[in-house]
């Protein structure tokens, strides 16, 4: 039985894995669809969703995977047009909730997906919802030229929130030590750091080293 199903189609950071795993030998083949994908005009044309074909394509060339071969798929919009590709070319599949093994394995791979990108491991590990949209936000306002090209731009809550006005300021670091969201190097307690604040869906304070900014 092969599984199919995303990861990171809600995350603002990257673009989104698909991957297939064929549950009685564990082998799994994952790919991601590019970030021109998601840039605005291929966006508002949902281009991603049509890519999703040829990513499928690919990996069932590499699993050899047989007609006869019952395939779950993920019930989520990624896969509106791999359904259509499925049906016209009699596979046996079915629409489902993507559960274990597929489940974890494809969210651990966005994870990684996500640190090569350069979001810092301890990000993930420490914070509850670590692809939060503002979260990630506060991450990319820390390094804008650099780290917007790492977005979905053509979402329209980017379009809303990558222009918000930021403040400057000085601020002493209290009660604990923080991460620099910019080089990810510890500003100690007690002492004095560079401070980006912004206002999205509530006020945001970025701390940096003061050579950082």
């Amino acid at each position: 039985m092969i599984q199919i199903d995303d990861a990171g189609s809600g995350s603002l950071l990257g673009g989104t894995i698909i991957g297939a795993l064929r549950v009685e030998t564990n082998e799994y083949i994952y790919k991601a669809i590019p970030l021109c994908y998601y840039e605005p005009k291929a966006f508002q044309e949902k281009r991603y969703i049509a890519h999703v074909v040829n990513i499928v394509q690919d990996i069932f060339e590499e699993l050899r995977v047989d007609k006869n071969e019952l395939i779950q798929v993920c019930r989520g919009y990624m896969f509106e047009e791999l359904n259509k590709w499925l049906k016209s070319n009699e596979y046996n599949y079915i629409n489902t909730q993507i559960e274990e093994p597929l489940q974890s394995i494809i969210e651990k791979t966005f994870e990684n997906y996500a640190i090569e990108l350069g979001l810092p491991e301890d990000f993930i590990t420490y914070t509850k919802y670590p692809f939060h949209f503002h979260r990630i936000l506060r991450w990319v306002f820390a390094d804008f030229e650099n780290r917007s090209t790492l977005c979905k731009t053509g979402w329209k809550s980017w379009a809303k929130y990558s222009n918000v006005e930021l403040h400057r300021g000085q601020e002493r670091v209290k009660n604990k030590d923080l991460n620099c969201l910019k080089c990810n190097g510890i500003i100690p307690c007690n002492s004095q750091a560079s401070v980006l604040k912004f206002y999205s869906n509530r006020s945001y304070k970025i701390f940096l080293h003061n050579e950082c900014i």
